[in-house]
């Protein structure tokens, strides 16, 4: 560590040295850009892949949505996730998305994984939680909630185990329902801890594929009385081998994780 020099931020120190942790080899990331993509200064004639406006995945040419995000309309609109913010795409093959595996493998889950995705959300949150909570059209969250896992690992979710000491703030739980397990969007999926009307609540996944989970458990908090919720995501997924993901695959470059850049750092 650098000797702390009089009149800067002993703080500042402290966050540039997390942020030097988010470099390779450590990590590699493909992080994403605001909405929408700017053309590759490489091929600047060449079209961008289509991405979906919620969640940055791959979509059919003319539509807007992915086909996953336009099924979260069963829910109904009211109970939606105010803001989905993913940090990074989390390509199948790569060494980020088998970070997100085996940081919370079950029984022997990675040190350094869970050492990387802690940094991670960290400096994600304290570098550009502004620009979520602006784009959710919400305060500051007073809650943090974590997407259940479906497998019925024992114990808090990994990600909450890893987030909550750090973040501080009061945690709403949120357990599967007996019998509703699925890949469907399901407003009945969860149970969740009841919130003081209003309140405005950070939502947790480390992995969105479907989104489904992140949605059904987005609508239970609001039914459990929030009146925002913002879903921060670490990676999301995407197949090389899937027809719509391997262009947008190809496009994506590995690189270092970014302090003036996310996903919706310039949307107001």
């Amino acid at each position: 560590m650098r000797p702390h020099v009089r009149g800067r931020d002993p703080y500042a120190d402290a966050w540039d040295i997390l942020r030097r942790r988010l470099r390779p080899p450590a990590i590699s990331l493909y992080p994403l850009e605001p909405y929408p993509f700017k053309p590759s200064p490489l091929e600047p004639s060449r079209p961008e892949p289509a991405v979906c406006v919620l969640c940055r995945g791959p979509v059919r040419p003319g539509f807007g949505r992915c086909y996953q995000c336009a099924r979260h309309d069963l829910l109904g609109r009211g109970w939606l996730a105010d803001a989905v913010v993913p940090i990074s795409y989390a390509v199948k093959g790569t060494a980020f998305a088998d970070g997100l595996w085996r940081y919370k493998s079950w029984p022997g889950p990675s040190a350094a994984a869970q050492t990387s995705m802690r940094a991670l959300l960290l400096a994600f949150l304290h570098d550009h939680g502004a620009c979520v909570w602006r784009h959710a059209g919400m305060p500051a969250p007073g809650r943090l909630a974590v997407v259940p896992t479906g497998c019925g690992r024992p114990g808090p979710h990994p990600l909450l185990a890893l987030s909550a000491p750090y973040l501080r703030l009061p945690v709403t739980r949120l357990v599967i329902r007996p019998g509703e397990q699925g890949r469907d969007p399901n407003v009945n999926r969860f149970y969740a801890e009841r919130t003081s009307p209003g309140a405005s609540v950070l939502l947790l996944e480390d992995t969105w594929v479907s989104g489904a989970s992140a949605q059904s458990a987005a609508a239970a908090l609001k039914r459990a009385g929030a009146r925002h919720v913002a879903v921060v995501v670490l990676g999301r997924y995407i197949d090389p081998a899937d027809r719509l993901g391997a262009r947008l695959a190809a496009r994506l470059v590995p690189a270092p994780y970014d302090v003036a850049k996310c996903a919706v750092h310039t949307q107001t």
